[in-house]
């Protein structure tokens, strides 16, 4: 009764690793004609690293609009400095007035004289030049607090640019990570059909049973799903690739898949931390606003000096009201004069002002400390990340070769019937999974790399 129940086991079971063996197949055909489909219409292009960097700098979007902010600012700058320069301005005008008496005298014994003569058609034409001569400090201080804002939007333009090439690399990285995921993938499924031509010619033989041939029929399905994943994954990092540079996404890049053998001198933490203080351009750019904030504090407190402006006017009016007797007729005058104003009491504008100033000045120191603190913690973390993953490429690249010695051994051994149907599988699944952590170590040191780069202002 036992054997008989286990027999009806073992069918059910079989029949059961039958069934998943042709549903992943299935799936299998199904995945790769899609992606067949969808690469048709793909074109090839190769690129570098250093290639994908330039193009990614000339057309992301991104980056064009910190471009836009720092044509912005120099426009600002330009207004404040043209504000400390003479300024001409033309008016023009035209009255229709009321018809009224002319103003006249008697002369005895009965004559009219006209004095002012009913002008009822009034033209003005009149040019003003102004010269800002003393405005408390007012405009100069306009003048440096635009500078500073347009060398920190300078500055903000360079942590953009940092960043969007931190971004290419990670991206141009995880392509090259998946494709030799892929590579290692396609290794893996030509030793299993290498080992099911095995299998099959030992159960023909009767020296392996129908069990042992589904188990390796079933890990060469889970290695092509695995295959077909690692094709997706890699379509996937193209795409993410293109929208970052900005290349059409029907476009196909072909990266360099080599792997500079050079070691890399790691220097010390302390190396890495003052070259963020001197280059990170955040550190910069908040310097300069603070600077620009004592700017600010100069323009506020502009309100408690009088304003002083040298002014000039040119008249050329019908009638001219400078001439008299009035005459129907254009007419030119012009004067020239020092105007001065000066708010005796605004209930104490200037010190609000001020006061804000300083408030926001004081905020901005604040700022300074609080990203000097988060760029040393961001050095010191990437730091010891590509300390940690230079050790794993060494400790991943042994297991490489202690794996592909394992499957090689394993594999001899197996074809003499000296090792079980189970020890080869496991030494395939091992080989793969040391050659992905092999591949993985790689390109996690070289985007660990870039972020260190990016953490110093590289």
């Amino acid at each position: 009764m036992g054997t008989e129940k286990t027999k009806i086991v073992s069918i059910v079971y079989f029949k059961y690793l039958g069934v998943m063996m042709i549903l992943k197949r299935l799936y299998l055909v199904l995945t790769l004609t899609v992606l067949a489909l969808s690469g048709l219409a793909a074109q090839e292009k190769e690129l570098s690293l250093d290639e994908c960097i330039k193009i990614g700098l000339e057309k992301n979007t991104n980056l064009h609009s910190s471009k836009q902010k720092v044509l912005f600012a120099e426009y600002k700058l330009k207004e404040a400095n043209s504000q400390r320069l003479p300024s001409l301005k033309f008016n023009a005008g035209y009255t229709r007035l009321s018809s009224i008496d002319p103003f006249a005298i008697t002369i005895p014994p009965n004559y009219k004289v006209s004095i002012s003569p009913n002008i009822v058609d009034s033209y003005s034409l009149k040019l003003t030049l102004q010269q800002p001569l003393f405005t408390g400090f007012r405009l100069s201080g306009n003048s440096d607090l635009s500078e500073y804002n347009y060398q920190a939007s300078i500055q903000d333009l360079s942590k953009d640019q940092i960043e969007l090439v931190l971004n290419i690399k990670t991206a141009y990285w995880t392509l090259f990570k998946v494709i030799k995921i892929k590579e290692a993938i396609d290794k893996n499924v030509l030793q299993i059909q290498s080992h099911i031509q095995d299998i099959q010619n030992l159960f023909k033989q009767g020296m392996a049973t129908k069990n042992d041939l589904l188990k390796v029929q079933v890990q060469l399905s889970d290695a092509q799903i695995r295959q077909m994943d690692a094709v997706n994954n890699i379509r996937m990092a193209e795409l993410n690739l293109n929208n970052i540079i900005q290349l059409p996404l029907t476009i196909k890049p072909k990266i360099d898949q080599t792997v500079s053998k050079e070691t890399i001198d790691i220097k010390e933490i302390d190396y890495y931390t003052d070259a963020a203080e001197k280059t990170r351009p955040e550190l910069k750019a908040v310097d300069l606003r603070i600077k620009a904030g004592e700017s600010a504090i100069t323009v506020a407190k502009s309100g408690w000096y009088p304003q002083v402006f040298l002014v000039g006017n040119y008249n050329y009016s019908n009638p001219n009201q400078r001439i008299f007797p009035q005459q129907n007729k254009f007419k030119d005058t012009w004067d020239v004069g020092v105007n001065l104003s000066w708010d005796i009491w605004n209930w104490g504008t200037a010190s609000h002002q001020t006061g804000e100033a300083s408030a926001q000045l004081e905020q901005t120191k604040d700022q300074l400390k609080s990203t000097r603190d988060l760029i040393t913690l961001e050095v010191t973390q990437n730091y010891l990340t590509m300390l940690q993953n230079k050790d794993k490429i060494i400790a991943a690249q042994s297991s490489v070769e202690q794996a592909e010695e394992n499957y090689r051994l394993t594999a001899d051994k197996f074809k003499e019937g000296l090792a079980l149907n189970s020890d080869l599988l496991d030494a395939e699944t091992s080989l793969l999974q040391a050659n992905t952590n092999y591949i993985k170590s790689i390109a996690d040191f070289n985007i660990s790399k870039a972020k260190l780069e990016k953490a110093i202002g590289q």
